[in-house]
């Protein structure tokens, strides 16, 4: 068994294990050593982490798929624990682009990803149920067998259409064609997450540390729910510890926020310790 056979092994049985885990999103290859050396099971990329690191929006129109994969592969070659991508749209409208962009994540050793029928238009925020089940079924037919779990997301309940009954329907498509993993963001309450858990055949993702209700582990566990993610909450943890020293250094002249740092020295045995023969 290879070693990408053995992460999708691990990481299907973690969705199917009776309790929630939490898969948490690093942004690069630091933060996937130091989320590994945390102790979890298996990580997922953020698209919103890339892009605040790279200085865009997380939009459809601010990152390519190159990109994407670009940072996903970075992170898999950083860990060896399982890794799952935010595959955004899929990077197209067509079914065949989607079944592309599945086949350029297993060839870099993603073992999961997932597939949004959100559309970035305001006017048509996501796409036609037909044609997103459409579209799951193609990426889901390019994943069969390879070791590769896909995620369906329905994105009503971020893309300001909070239906809930609309939403299950979709997921319930998704399923049927072929997703491994359900998952909508943005559901409102602990009564939505019970719900959509008990409509669908399939393990269900929700994510934690957006704005709204914070349940725990255990909450989200026992109303059915088997894999958190945090998004680009993580990132943006990070990024307000940065701005909070950066404020006190300019309003105040002090340099306390030292105290709360990650010592040098560990962050350095966490890292890669090869040396480059030739550096120039």
């Amino acid at each position: 068994m290879d070693n990408r056979a053995e992460k999708y092994k691990r990481f299907k049985g973690l969705h199917h294990q009776g309790r929630a885990f939490v898969m948490p999103n690093p942004w690069d290859a630091g933060t996937a050593r130091l989320l590994t050396h945390a102790g979890f099971d298996a990580l997922a990329t953020t698209s919103a982490g890339y892009a605040f690191a790279a200085g865009k929006r997380d939009s459809f129109s601010s990152l390519t798929r190159d990109e994407i994969l670009i940072n996903a592969k970075a992170i898999v070659d950083a860990t060896d624990l399982p890794v799952s991508a935010d595959l955004e749209d899929g990077f197209g409208r067509d079914p065949a682009t989607c079944a592309e962009t599945i086949a350029l994540a297993i060839d870099i050793g993603l073992v999961g990803g997932s597939i949004e029928d959100a559309t970035g238009d305001p006017d048509a925020p996501v796409l036609p149920m037909d044609l997103a089940a459409d579209r799951i079924r193609a990426a889901a037919e390019t994943a069969k067998d390879r070791g590769f779990l896909l995620t369906g997301r329905a994105e009503n309940f971020i893309s300001g259409r909070p239906d809930l009954a609309d939403t299950i329907k979709r997921l319930q498509a998704y399923s049927e064609a072929g997703a491994d993993v359900l998952y909508a963001p943005g559901l409102p309450d602990l009564d939505a997450i019970k719900t959509v858990c008990a409509e669908v055949d399939k393990p269900v993702n929700v994510v934690m540390g957006l704005s709204g209700p914070a349940y725990t582990v255990e909450q989200l566990s026992a109303a059915g729910v088997s894999r958190i993610s945090v998004g680009g909450s993580f990132a943006r943890a990070a990024l307000g510890a940065l701005r909070r020293a950066a404020e006190e250094v300019m309003t105040k002249g002090t340099f306390t926020y030292a105290k709360a740092a990650i010592p040098d020295g560990e962050m350095a045995a966490l890292m890669d310790q090869s040396k480059k023969s030739d550096r120039s």
